[in-house]
């Protein structure tokens, strides 16, 4: 499947060729403070099959496994993008479905991280409901 997408601003674009069965829900501690949500939405993408253009910021972490990540984020606005593996080589995107157009076409498939979700996450059906901001 073919998406694009961008940063809030509109600075930072891309295109990217998908598996939609790649749509994922984590719920580690890192992407709860990072995103500033309960949970951050995922696209696992193939570097080789992504572009973007646009000036971006990296920021280098230590995961919760121990691994080096690097999140980018559009210099302008501060949009998360994506986020990757540290070093050489072919490298897996984690692309922000926030950030892609054709969002409503994925539905996550699968959740990680799950001992981190907020025991509430489950039961949002049961809260009041409202089509716009009160």
């Amino acid at each position: 499947m073919k998406i694009d997408g961008q940063c809030h601003c509109g600075r930072v674009r891309y295109t990217a060729t998908v598996d939609p069965e790649n749509a994922s829900v984590c719920h580690c501690t890192d992407c709860q403070a990072i995103s500033g949500s309960a949970f951050r939405t995922t696209l696992r993408v193939p570097d080789s099959d992504f572009e973007m253009t646009g000036e971006i910021k990296t920021y280098e972490k230590i995961a919760a496994n121990g691994n080096e990540r690097a999140l980018v984020f559009c210099l302008n606005c501060g949009t998360q993008m994506y986020g990757t593996m540290v070093g050489a080589g072919p490298k897996r995107l984690s692309v922000r479905l926030g950030t892609c157009n054709q969002r409503a076409q994925l539905p996550p498939k699968r959740q990680i991280w799950c001992q981190s979700a907020m025991p509430w996450v489950n039961d949002l059906a049961s809260v009041p409901m409202s089509p716009a901001q009160d």
